[in-house]
């Protein structure tokens, strides 16, 4: 098992048994509180030895707020280094970083009138939200300008090179010439492809081949040094990112992935990558990108850097400036963030992620990657209304995009389990330099496939005028001077058009099959614009196919209510738009964000209900084979403990039912309130390897006082035989607030009440599996103790939770490998 459970397993007792660990993961806890009182007996007295007989023993459960003037930070007569701090593959404890976080707060707040200083420094606490993700913001501008034009030039340089200057791209190299002609407007004498400067020609078989070998061989040259980048510095920067910060947003804690090696070689590889020409994208990598900026400068303020739960916020932000740059959609990529990534979003997440998103914007608009004075490459703006009778092919479309959705889902993590347990995933350069051949090798014939992209999204969006070149538009260029532009649309299609059309069937063809194999290679690989791309293919074929039947049958009474002979009425970009739109929706299952962001690529309210109606009936088509999107399926294919809030949990077991230990398991390992010594302490922690272990007063009684982490139990004995004296291996160890009565000749004890989580979130055993999986995704817990009339039995964890959902799907539940 890659990591084992931190399960504490639980004390068999009365036919029930449970496991044990008590955390929580989400900052919703202000006031989810609920208070058990226990009338004292004879056991409570043994609680704390500041109890007086007689009164009541409060537990809060849930909101981290102890009775009495007993924060849970107060009890820290002096912190001990270390603890409050997780080990790798662990889920974070919300509560305890809520709970820290308001006490630096009010200890700020306390201070903050003693002097000018002390005013200062709470000036720059309260500012420093801001100023991370205006730094967040910043770099990733900057970084996503860089990624753009290198990765430009890098696949321009597979078919050519530019001799007056080798650092433009071929755009930007015929841009001053004035030697080409309006059909040829991309050849120009500056620019020579690498038949002209091997072979001294440009036309024939072997110019021909020249090039084709040159195309294989610079895109399996970038192919070959991403993937050993990432293999040797960075194993980390493969693939999208999105599933693993959705899990790290949820509050799991992966070390190094948001680190700046893992920035530095996935901004390097991602550039390698995409200008192979795999097909793959930097969309969603770029969320990644401004992920890893976002952590890195959160280091720089204190307030981010010792508080999880506080760092999760900036992440979050970053993730909408990530979405912001890759697509020129500051409000999508809040949305984005909202919807799909963010796990807990407050109010003020939202402002500042709206700030994030609008500085990268800024950025990127400022650097102008493009030369187009836009955030994207294929940034479109339509002129012609949409009409009613179009909505059959727009939702057509959306049908389409949710079966695509639904097949790739099931086809791509089928060939990444297929690759996780043989031996082809041992050899992973091996398989990307498979991939990268084949897809160069038949991509190279087909110029819809051998084109960037993004390039090949840009034609299919863009609607036919007269400046157009485009193959798909020849029959638009048969006029003549005399006719107006809005009457071209009663020219019929030429062969142009026709030989258009089967080489986009071709490319729909090589790119559904590609992306199913791509996605999930050891290099930085998006899903965004491949899925785009097929949608948009798909879309402009549609859309040529109901222009051309509205013009040679305009006196269909479909046709006839709404286009007048000669009139322009079907735009066929435009059906590639919502094509796009529906098969990205149709993986990911967005569907607010999504129509946003295409929205912001097109800035036409007047489309938004094509959009919405393509949108949700590929989500609606898709979850009626399955209900999650390609992320959700990620983060399952690795094991990762995510809760997903969009999954309804519909059964009727028990606590008891899921509690630990089973009958079959060993009794829950506890710990006594005072009974301990430190060698006992250490024989348990070393024969057992959970997470945590509840404390109670007795066996006997099995009445509950907290809950002690192994983590905080490990430095607190290192830490105190490093700077107390007297601690020996038959020192008692205590929880209680007083030290119990000892022989005069005991060695010193040892009090670890100061790392005992006095307010554990607990359930009855009777309490529905419902209710308790609602609680665990409201408040982010990462266990919970199950008691029986104030008697612990037993514990849930986040991780049998997620093994009961799996069991109840009919899945594997040894597949969650995490905690």
């Amino acid at each position: 098992m890659e990591s084992e459970q931190l399960f504490s397993r639980s004390y068999y007792r009365n036919s029930y048994n449970s496991i044990t660990s008590a955390s929580s993961d989400e900052e919703l806890l202000d006031g989810a509180g609920v208070i058990m009182d226990f009338h004292t007996t004879e056991d409570d007295n043994l609680l704390d030895g500041d109890a007086s007989p007689g009164s009541n023993y409060a537990m809060s459960n849930g909101g981290g707020v102890v009775s009495s003037s007993t924060h849970l930070l107060d009890l820290l007569e002096e912190p001990i280094p270390g603890v409050g701090t997780y080990d790798d593959f662990h889920t974070i404890d919300w509560v305890r970083e809520k709970c820290k976080d308001r006490e630096r707060h009010r200890k700020i707040n306390s201070k903050k009138k003693e002097s000018a200083w002390e005013f200062t420094k709470s000036l720059y606490d309260a500012w420093s939200g801001w100023l991370v993700v205006t730094l967040t913001g910043l770099a990733s501008g900057a970084l996503a300008g860089v990624i753009d034009i290198a990765a430009d030039w890098m696949n321009d340089l597979k078919e050519g090179v530019c001799l007056s200057a080798m650092w433009f791209n071929h755009e930007q190299c015929c841009w001053g010439s004035n030697e080409t002609t309006f059909a040829e407007r991309d050849k120009c004498p500056q620019w020579n492809s690498w038949a002209e400067l091997i072979l001294g020609q440009a036309e024939g078989p072997g110019s021909y081949i020249m090039n084709y070998f040159m195309y294989t061989f610079w895109a399996l040259s970038f192919a070959f040094l991403a993937v050993c980048l990432v293999k040797v510095f960075a194993p980390y920067a493969c693939g999208s990112g999105i599933p693993e910060i959705k899990t790290i947003l949820s509050g799991f804690i992966i070390r190094g992935y948001l680190g700046k090696w893992t920035l530095m070689i996935k901004t390097i590889t991602l550039v390698l990558a995409v200008a192979s020409g795999l097909s793959l994208g930097k969309e969603g990598p770029l969320v990644h990108v401004a992920c890893c900026c976002g952590n890195i400068f959160s280091y720089l303020f204190p307030k981010y850097s010792k508080n999880e739960a506080k760092k999760r916020e900036v992440l979050s932000a970053a993730s909408a400036a990530g979405v912001s740059v890759a697509f020129g959609a500051p409000i999508g990529g809040v949305l984005f963030s909202l919807e799909e990534v963010s796990y807990y979003f407050p109010l003020k997440t939202l402002w500042r992620s709206f700030f994030a998103a609008l500085v990268a914007a800024f950025v990127l608009r400022s650097i102008n990657p493009f030369g187009n004075s836009r955030l994207v490459l294929f940034y479109v703006e339509y002129h012609t209304p949409w009409y009613l009778f179009e909505l059959v092919p727009f939702i057509l479309l959306g049908v389409f995009g949710g079966l695509w959705g639904a097949f790739f889902i099931r086809a791509n993590i089928a060939w990444c389990r297929r690759r996780k347990s043989t031996r082809f995933g041992k050899y992973p350069v091996l398989e990307v330099i498979t991939v990268a051949a084949i897809t160069a090798i038949v991509a190279f014939p087909n110029p819809y496939t051998r084109q960037n992209t993004s390039e090949l999204i840009k034609e299919l969006f863009t609607d036919c005028g007269p400046l157009e070149s485009s193959q798909l538009c020849q029959y638009r260029s048969q006029m003549n001077g005399t006719r107006a532009y809005s009457d071209v649309s009663s020219q019929p299609s030429t062969p142009g058009v026709y030989s258009a059309m089967w080489q986009l069937c071709l490319a729909l063809i090589f790119k559904i099959v590609m992306t199913i194999f791509t996605f999930g290679l050891k290099v930085p690989s998006g899903l965004f614009i491949p899925s785009m791309a097929i949608g948009a293919i798909a879309g402009r074929i549609v859309g040529i196919a109901v222009e051309q039947l509205a013009y040679y049958h305009h006196d269909w009474f479909l046709f006839k209510e709404w286009c007048e002979v000669g009139a322009d009425c079907i735009t066929p970009g435009l059906y590639a738009m919502v094509g796009a739109a529906a098969c990205l929706g149709g993986v990911t299952r967005m569907t607010v964000s999504l129509v946003v962001i295409v929205f912001e690529l097109t800035g036409g309210l007047e489309y938004i209900v094509p959009l919405m109606a393509a949108v949700m009936t590929s989500k609606w088509v898709g979850d009626a084979f399955g209900r999650e999107g390609i992320y959700e399926a990620h983060i399952r294919l690795n094991g990762y403990p995510f809760l997903d809030a969009k999954e309804e949990f519909t059964h009727t077991t028990l606590a008891r039912e899921v509690m630990r230990p089973r009958r079959s398991d060993p009794p829950l390992a506890v710990l006594t309130q005072d009974d301990l010594t430190v060698e006992e302490l250490q024989t348990i922690i070393s024969e057992t390897s959970y997470n945590g272990f509840p404390v109670i007063v007795s066996k006997e009684s099995q009445r509950l006082v907290g809950f002690a982490l192994r983590r905080d139990i490990t430095i607190a004995i290192e830490n105190a035989r490093r700077k107390q004296e007297g601690i020996m291996l038959n020192s008692r160890v205590y929880f209680t607030q007083h030290a119990p009565t000892l022989p005069a000749d005991s060695p010193r004890p040892l009090k670890l009440r100061s790392i005992l989580d006095m307010s554990p979130f607990t359930v009855t055993d009777h309490t529905p599996m419902e209710i308790v999986v609602d609680i665990f995704r409201k408040l982010g817990l990462r266990q919970c103790l199950v008691t029986h009339n104030g008697r612990l039995l037993g514990i849930i964890t986040k991780k049998d939770i997620l093994r009961h959902m799996a069991q109840m799907a009919n899945q594997d539940p040894e597949s969650i490998m995490f905690n």
